[in-house]
């Protein structure tokens, strides 16, 4: 899934110092990337920043765009997997600034940093339905768009009217029509260098009790299916065309296999997790294994839905 990621020790340098010269302290280096994913594991970000603003933005774009240094954008970090080594670049994880929502009649407008389930909330809170589904995601609304998160057969996709996104390497913003962004499933056709900022939903008048069911259905079935007290980062297989990835693993016996620190979830089958000490190396050869497993069972081949974030050794395929 792409290729190495790399970045010279002149580049970091002249990407810090223009970072420096508009975000100050906010710049950190070698910051730990761990925390801030659902996985609890991986390395450290070469550079790190929060950006607040438009402008600060437009300074990481320069950075990026003098340097050529690596970008990642991280949001809640609920569906990455952060190489041993880290990230080599820069990792972008949008500030307060970017959180955000307005409502204008039966549409929701949202900043990119905003939490999925609390924009479930603020819908719910307005009677407005079509977004009950999100209460389930841990993803952030940028994240969700970016790969057309969903749930319990829906999708962003089916609400979404409009996004609002910074090109890094143009350093401008740009709005994105539905159509444009060719959403499919478990993806989106947005630009690589297109970092969500906003979006705009439509949605549609519903009664709050039904509303408050649904979200409640939703909560329910995510802590009786999914290991939530364990760390994980979601699904680890997009649903294959006609089937079901958790399916296929547990008809293949995938429950109980484990490398390392990493184990196949007894509770859900397409769920890995993590034990305190997992290397992101456990988890690529346990992903890698899964996938042996049921193309050799099934002649199916699973694809990740985890997305990586650095250079994992052995390489996710």
């Amino acid at each position: 899934m792409g290729g190495p990621v790399r970045a010279d020790r002149r580049a970091l340098e002249r990407a810090e110092t223009l970072l420096r010269a508009a975000c100050g302290d906010r710049v950190r280096v070698g910051f730990p990337l761990a925390p801030l994913t659902t996985f609890r594991i991986g390395g450290p970000a070469a550079l790190y920043l929060e950006p607040t603003s438009m402008e600060d933005l437009v300074a990481a774009s320069r950075a990026v765009r003098e340097t050529g240094l690596p970008y990642v954008v991280l949001g809640k970090g609920s569906n990455v997997l952060v190489a041993d080594e880290g990230f080599p670049g820069l990792v972008l994880r949008l500030g307060r600034g970017f959180r955000w929502a307005a409502r204008d009649g039966d549409r929701i407008a949202a900043g990119a940093a905003m939490p999925l389930p609390a924009l479930a909330g603020v819908a719910f809170q307005h009677g407005l339905g079509g977004l009950e589904f999100g209460v389930a995601i841990p993803a952030t609304l940028g994240g969700a768009v970016r790969m057309n998160a969903g749930a319990h057969g829906h999708e962003l996709s089916e609400v979404v009217e409009g996004v609002e996104v910074f090109r890094m390497l143009a350093g401008a913003p740009e709005a994105v029509g539905p159509a444009a962004a060719d959403f499919g499933y478990r993806r989106s056709g947005l630009p690589d260098d297109a970092v969500v900022t906003a979006a705009r939903l439509r949605l549609r008048p519903r009664d709050r009790a039904e509303i408050r069911a649904l979200m409640d259905e939703a909560r329910a079935w995510r802590r009786r299916t999914q290991p939530l007290a364990e760390p994980n980062c979601g699904s680890v297989f997009k649903n294959p065309p006609g089937d079901h990835a958790a399916r296929l693993l547990e008809a293949a016996g995938a429950k109980g296999m484990s490398v390392g620190g990493a184990a196949v979830s007894e509770k859900h089958a397409n769920f890995i997790v993590a034990a305190p000490g997992t290397r992101a190396a456990d988890v690529v050869a346990l992903i890698r294994a899964l996938q042996d497993l049921v193309a050799s069972r099934f002649d199916v081949e699973l694809e990740p839905e985890v997305h990586l974030v650095g250079d994992p050794d052995p390489p996710l395929r």
